[in-house]
């Protein structure tokens, strides 16, 4: 059997001398890996960085096989990052992502489109990637059925100054019924409500505060609850943002 789709490049690793097993995104099958003959070819290499747009034709004698590609080079999305590190840890947190959390063969139009119009935007020449980053990870969270609610306080129904998250239901909450509780809240930044921060000192600030707080949901349901780690390319995304805003030094 065989079929022929679009993806999206998520990891490579060797398999014997020359070849690769390559990890795709595809637009109508999936998270789907295939071997790759040659793959470690000097040609090869450069079609199977992470986050290259292929044309990839499957083909296996079953389908629960692993079965072979053939990839063909759409475009090149990772290479314009690579003088740019904050860029560069944000496609590799992304694809580490997918990679690891979604569960193989299993169809998501919507995050195909969505991953392939986030790794776009990275080379957008500014920071306006970032919050679009953090609304991505958002919406992993909803293709894996685990969305958040922050259109209204989970304590009073209210839509008014919603400023936290609760760890335990993903609903936002109002400051004032959050207000006892909120060392045992997430901050909820008001981008991700539509609100526009008053200064770039507070964009920093509610960049990060979206990175807590879809990393805290992100690891309790798709990583934690199966005893697996948080992919070490997410780290290195906050860490390397976070010594860019100046709160770590190094």
């Amino acid at each position: 059997m065989d079929w022929m789709d679009q993806g999206l490049v998520l990891s490579v690793r060797r398999h014997g001398e020359s070849s690769v097993v390559a990890t795709l995104l595809t637009a109508g099958h999936g998270r789907h890996a295939g071997l790759v003959r040659g793959g470690q070819s000097r040609r090869l290499r450069g079609v199977l960085q992470p986050g290259n747009l292929v044309s990839a034709t499957w083909r296996a004698r079953l389908e629960e096989h692993l079965g072979s590609f053939a990839l063909e080079l759409d475009k090149s999305l990772a290479a314009p990052l690579l003088p740019h590190a904050d860029r560069l840890a944000a496609l590799g947190a992304l694809c580490a992502l997918v990679d690891t959390g979604l569960p193989e063969r299993e169809h998501h139009p919507a995050l195909f489109d969505n991953t392939a119009a986030m790794i776009t935007a990275l080379d957008t020449g500014d920071d306006s990637w970032m919050p679009y980053y953090v609304q991505w990870e958002l919406d992993f969270l909803r293709e894996l059925g685990f969305g958040l609610d922050l259109s209204r306080c989970a304590a009073t129904g209210g839509a008014e100054e919603l400023v936290y998250v609760s760890p335990k239901s993903g609903c936002a909450v109002s400051r004032a019924a959050g207000a006892p509780y909120r060392d045992r809240l997430l901050t909820l930044p008001g981008f991700l409500i539509g609100e526009a921060p008053d200064d770039p000192a507070n964009t920093q600030a509610e960049i990060l505060d979206g990175l807590s707080l879809t990393g805290y949901f992100i690891d309790k349901h798709v990583y934690a609850a199966h005893d697996r780690p948080m992919p070490q390319a997410r780290d290195r995304l906050v860490q390397i943002l976070r010594r860019r805003f100046g709160q770590i030094s190094g």
